[in-house]
């Protein structure tokens, strides 16, 4: 259990005190992940089916939500309607069934898009009880939301299971229009289990990556592997968009502490945080760690100031010129583009930057991950003229300043053994060998 200072803050309303500040077609700003105010998105679902007449046309503007609503199904119809900036499992299936809206963005882009696309809109948040200066903390997320501080109507849901963080993610109370608490836990992501192919790619891509560079990396069995082989490294910095249970053992030995950094020296850096409760629990409080705006965090132009920067993001299939198609699958939506192509395009103005784009060489069921060319529909996240080396657990093709000729035979040459022949005679048939 997290341990809170009391504050003197005014008492706090309830979920459904916000009601009160909806009209009939506000636009909500709801933080990505464990950000969403649980109680408070209860209440205003619960106002809006019981006040038909009240409210005409809602908006909430969230990416990745993590808790599956009736309203995401179409319950409440066009009254109040979520629209998406990166489709998560939850999301996923009513998109498909054309019950919400996808805006494609880049992560860094975000908050532009948001603020661009609605007009006083309310920000509905999740934060850490205040402290004893008055100061919430928007906890794990700071992504996009953080940026409306100041700028926009701020109603947040407090929870004791909330760490507070910092960086750049305070909130006084005199900013917000209301608050309220509730119980609810936050969500617990597990890491997963590397398998073979996995520390195949972790070992790969380890053993390029120098002592003093800061990184970049995800969630999920590959990033999870990588950040296990690097125990033998110094002097690591962080930088980098989700922090997760990785993060907390390289810290607490030391492989991290950021001092090579050129911006925000020994201070382990990202814009919203998923996993245990250990990596909850390591956060609060802890000033070795912040959380800033998205817009600053992936900023291509800001991840360049670094030098040897190291970005680490996996896709779903490459093609022969090296595109990397990490959004769709056979043509339709899965996720969206997240930071990919923000971090891409800052490792490859760093100074000693690399940009590593991981991969199984094959699917679930047997087929090359290595296409000749995309399938139909499948969209383009970080372009060929971006990609730096690509990593499967066959090998590294590096692919920046390479002709088609050589990009082809080097991707071939990461392909799963079974299907080389195959791409080979494609690659011929297309005159690429």
């Amino acid at each position: 259990m997290l341990r809170h200072h009391a504050s003197g803050v005014d008492a706090p309303n309830t979920p459904a005190d916000v009601l009160s500040h909806l009209g009939p077609s506000t636009e909500l700003i709801v933080p990505l992940a464990n950000g969403e105010p649980t109680a408070v998105l209860d209440a205003i679902e619960a106002g809006v089916a019981a006040e038909p007449d009240r409210f005409e046309h809602l908006r909430v503007h969230q990416m990745h939500a993590i808790h599956d609503r009736p309203y995401l199904a179409g319950a409440l119809g066009d009254r109040l309607r979520h629209v998406s900036y990166f489709l998560s499992h939850i999301t996923r299936p009513h998109f498909r069934t054309g019950e919400l809206d996808l805006v494609p963005a880049h992560f860094s882009e975000v908050y532009g898009l948001m603020a661009d696309r609605t007009d006083d809109p309310l920000v509905v948040a999740a934060a850490s009880p205040p402290d004893e200066h008055g100061y919430f903390s928007l906890g794990v997320s700071s992504d996009y939301t953080s940026s409306f501080i100041g700028r926009a109507r701020m109603f947040l849901e407090v929870t004791d299971a909330m760490p507070r963080t910092f960086g750049r993610n305070q909130v006084h109370a005199s900013q917000v229009v209301g608050w309220c608490r509730s119980d609810r836990p936050l969500v617990e992501v597990t890491p997963v289990e590397p398998g073979e192919a996995d520390l195949a790619i972790a070992a790969l891509v380890a053993e390029r990556i120098p002592d003093g560079a800061t990184l970049q990396t995800g969630i999920g069995a590959i990033p999870n592997a990588i950040m296990s082989a690097l125990g033998n490294h110094r002097d690591l910095g962080i930088h980098t968009e989700l922090l997760s249970d990785g993060v907390v053992d390289l810290i607490q030995s030391g492989v991290v502490n950021g001092v090579k950094k050129r911006l925000n020296r020994t201070k382990t850096v990202g814009t919203f945080a998923l996993g245990t409760n250990r990596l909850y629990e390591f956060l609060h409080e802890n000033t070795a760690v912040e959380l800033h705006a998205v817009r600053y965090v992936n900023d291509p132009r800001i991840i360049a100031n670094e030098s040897d920067f190291v970005s680490i993001n996996a896709t779903l299939s490459v093609d022969f010129l090296g595109q990397c198609a990490s959004e769709t699958i056979q043509g339709r939506y899965y996720s969206s583009s997240g930071g990919q192509n923000d971090f891409a395009r800052g490792a490859m103005y760093s100074d000693g930057g690399q940009g590593f784009v991981v991969l199984h060489a094959t699917t679930s069921r047997g087929d090359s991950r290595i296409v000749p060319t995309l399938d139909p529909g499948d969209v383009v996240t970080t372009p060929k003229n971006t990609v730096d080396k690509v990593v499967t657990e066959f090998g590294v093709a590096e692919l920046r300043g390479r002709s088609i000729t050589e990009r082809t035979r080097a991707l071939i040459g990461i392909a799963d053994p079974a299907h080389r022949e195959a791409l080979t005679a494609e690659a011929r048939r297309r005159s690429y060998l």
